[in-house]
């Protein structure tokens, strides 16, 4: 059988140069370092494969593979013709990609701006400066780190004493990822080798590891089916103008228009279409609009459909939103709408709703970075107890925080909010991996948390609340 030329064609024309990069990074147990560094495009990277026998005979296993752990799963569908069920099914089997790359790989995905730079500083004196210039990525550091025998599957001493330095979390992230992997030994550092005198102990990983996302993946916990088109509803309720606040209310006078929000809205619609949600957007509505219009999905038959999710882009204070006429709504108002005595239709299915407005009232006065919330100072700790109160108290909720209670959180008129921008990113990024939404909100309380402001060094925490009963994973195909 030949191999079919056409779609490799077709798949090497849809690939950027990172991407190229991340599969010569993926395939180097397969081909010579010789060889990859000789590849200049995506096709030539694939013959250099089929020559070595890795693609040929029909058989573009390898070649599905790549493409699914850097999350082009719409090449994968066209031209390939294939669905990621069955690239797992190919993957449960014989997976060529070890563990220990692909971790490599999603750390590199991970790694932020900042943390590269720290990288290149703390290894300047290591690798060779040549190899530390602003546009060496993390993919490159890797390389040069196996080149110089730094880094290997038994020999991550180094890279955990990086991590350590630059952020613990990236490192907690490799470690998690052995573990979930099959790691039977925990990993044995240079220090602890001279320590115990002992002989040098290896990490063993499975040659064909359950792939992250798949139903039978980790502890077996079942995923929420997904496989609905349109998958659901995600409503978007974006409060910009407050004007009739400022007009008519004395409390909530105070309120500005919520300018950078029509930035979350955009990216907002941009990733729920690519997850097949059909997105509807109501602007600048008042606290009974809020409850007409969310009272009008509770009314809906979503029978068909597999999720609903909710996002509300508002001011706010403890527990709860405010309407542009600066009326208060409570949020477990709005999530009660669609339990399962509310909500028969979606019984059973996963209820998300993602709020970004303040839970205390703080008020940074800053020029670039505003606080949606008012001129009040809070600095009491968050209030679990209330927070919990925010959603039912049965299963298949999420409530996706932008900031703990009693605290701010903030927004740029020109780049929208930090979390619903960080949101947005994780889900493009994440969501094509199949990881599930709990661990991307992970990400995105990591990313957050690290922001800081520019004027006063503010922070903010988000927090994630959840009444999930199984692994809640957005299809990207």
């Amino acid at each position: 059988m030949e191999l079919p030329r056409w779609q490799l064609l077709a798949v090497s024309e849809e690939l950027c140069e990172a991407e190229l990069s991340a599969l010569k990074f993926l395939s180097r147990e397969q081909l010579p370092s010789r060889r990859l560094e000789g590849a200049r495009s995506a096709h030539e990277l694939f013959e250099a494969l089929e020559e070595r026998g890795v693609l040929g005979a029909g058989d573009m296993s390898f070649l599905r593979e790549l493409l699914l752990r850097i999350g082009r799963l719409d090449l994968l569908a066209a031209p390939l013709g294939a669905g990621r069920e069955q690239v797992e099914r190919e993957l449960r089997e014989r997976a060529r990609v070890p563990p220990y790359r692909y971790l490599l790989f999603q750390l590199s995905e991970d790694v932020t701006n900042d943390e590269l730079m720290s990288f290149k500083l703390f290894l300047d004196g290591t690798l060779p400066r040549s190899k530390l210039t602003p546009e060496t990525t993390m993919l490159d550091i890797f390389i040069e780190m196996e080149k110089k025998g730094l880094l290997g599957k038994d020999n991550l001493s180094m890279l955990k004493s990086l991590c350590e330095k630059v952020n613990i979390s990236l490192w907690n992230r490799i470690e998690e990822g052995l573990n979930r992997f099959g790691q039977e030994e925990m990993l044995v550092t240079e220090e602890e080798r001279g320590s115990t005198g002992g002989p040098e102990r290896h990490l063993t990983l499975p040659v064909a590891p359950e792939f992250p996302g798949s139903h039978n993946y980790s502890s077996q916990l079942e995923a929420y089916k997904m496989t609905s088109r349109p998958c659901g509803v995600c409503l978007i309720l974006n409060n910009h103008n407050f004007a009739k606040a400022r007009e008519g209310v004395l409390e909530p006078k105070y309120l500005r228009d919520r300018n950078g929000t029509d930035v979350d809205a955009a990216a907002l619609r941009s990733v729920f279409s690519k997850l097949h949600f059909r997105v509807e957007e109501y602007r600048d509505l008042t606290a009974e609009e809020i409850r007409k219009t969310v009272n009008i999905f509770r009314c809906e038959d979503h029978e068909d459909e597999d999720c609903f999710v909710c996002c509300i882009l508002s001011h706010g204070k403890k527990g709860i939103i405010y309407g542009v006429d600066g009326q208060e709504v409570p949020i477990r108002e709005l999530t009660t709408s669609f339990t399962v005595r509310n909500c028969h239709s979606l019984a059973g299915k996963p209820k998300v709703f993602f709020i970004q407005a303040c839970q205390g009232d703080a008020f940074h006065k800053g020029v670039s970075i505003e606080a949606d919330a008012g001129e009040q100072d809070a600095s009491g700790a968050g209030d679990t107890r209330f927070q919990l109160d925010c959603i039912p108290a049965e299963a298949d909720f999420l409530l996706g925080m932008a900031t703990l209670q009693n605290y701010v959180s903030y927004r740029s008129p020109r780049e929208g909010t930090w979390y619903i921008q960080a949101l947005c990113q994780h889900l493009e990024s994440r969501c094509p991996r199949g990881e599930n939404v709990v661990s991307i909100l992970t990400a995105v309380n990591r990313e957050v948390s690290r922001k800081t402001g520019e004027r006063n060094a503010e922070k903010q925490m988000p927090q994630p609340i959840f009444t999930l009963q199984k692994q809640l994973i957005f299809p990207v195909n």
